[in-house]
């Protein structure tokens, strides 16, 4: 099994046309992705070619609106491709048109502009992940995103992560065990999906025996996500924070990393997992041994 995303799955791209709509939604079909179609308003009507997981060549409709594009295949996945300035615009229309997943990778939306849409999406039928994230991944059954395919294949894993490269490499390092599905959902200071919705899945996916989990400095995302998994997840979770070497105060790469006093350190993150009974890495490759330790390889 896997959480949000399945063989089953129908995923729009809503960009379909531009550079990085085109190159992923390649990577998509490589993977074996079921992509049936993209919206561009100004290219309504028209197709796209492209290549699926087989080598067959598929041509791919491109719809005016994401309402039209579910209408006629069906979809219940979108994967946002547009410049930050129109994000909100294609956000807000996915869920009028009431997907069921919408993955929103472009990086540097305004955060007003994601709290508007997010409290837009507040009692709807769309579940967000993103904005600025990788996406998400089934591997061996669907790829709604940018994550590389390749890196592993399926496994009794969940893996839910703030950052796109640490998702990459933690799947890599455990590709040998594999992951039910791998979660990127940003480091933006407001996101959709959060830690705590991927835990309350990846706790009730029969198939998921183990949790990884992957938090930064800034915030208290992870703090609150530790309060969760005290409470309600009764499978093991090994858990990694990046930024223990990050200066107090400064303001690091990802948009939600600013560090003020104790709160929102590694360092205090640490403490409110391990109180959780969370075992924390200090490095990436630790938090796979100690994954590794917990399954038994």
């Amino acid at each position: 099994m896997a959480i949000y995303l399945n063989s089953e799955s129908k995923v729009i791209v809503q960009g379909i046309t531009g550079g990085e709509g085109t190159k992923h939604t390649a990577l998509m079909l490589k993977s074996g992705t079921n992509v049936v179609g993209g919206v561009n308003a100004r290219k309504a009507g028209t197709t796209v070619q492209h290549v699926d997981a087989d080598g067959n060549d598929v041509e791919l409709p491109v719809f005016g609106t994401v309402a039209e594009a579910i209408e006629k295949t069906g979809a219940n996945v979108s994967v946002v491709f547009v410049p930050p300035a129109f994000t909100k615009d294609a956000v807000v229309e996915a869920i009028d048109a009431e997907i069921g997943l919408l993955v929103v990778i472009t990086e540097g939306v305004p955060v007003q502009d994601t709290a508007e849409f997010w409290a837009y999406a507040q009692g709807k039928k769309t579940r967000i992940i993103g904005p600025n994230c990788p996406g998400i991944i089934s591997p061996g059954q669907a790829l709604a995103g940018i994550t590389p395919a390749t890196i592993a294949g399926a496994g009794p894993i969940g893996l839910v992560s703030k950052s796109g490269t640490l998702t990459y490499q933690m799947m890599y390092e455990l590709r040998d065990f594999g992951f039910t599905t791998a979660i990127g959902i940003g480091g933006d200071p407001i996101i959709g999906t959060t830690h705590i919705d991927a835990l309350e899945a990846f706790e009730n996916d029969p198939d998921t025996k183990a949790i990884v989990m992957i938090g930064e400095i800034g915030g208290d995302a992870e703090e609150r996500a530790a309060e969760y998994i005290k409470a309600n997840v009764t499978k093991p979770v090994v858990g990694y924070v990046a930024g223990f070497t990050a200066p107090e105060g400064k303001t690091m790469g990802h948009a939600g990393a600013i560090v003020s006093g104790s709160a929102g350190t590694a360092q205090a993150k640490m403490e409110a997992l391990e109180a959780a009974g969370v075992k924390v890495g200090k490095t990436p490759s630790e938090t796979a041994r100690l994954a590794r330790e917990l399954l038994g390889g």
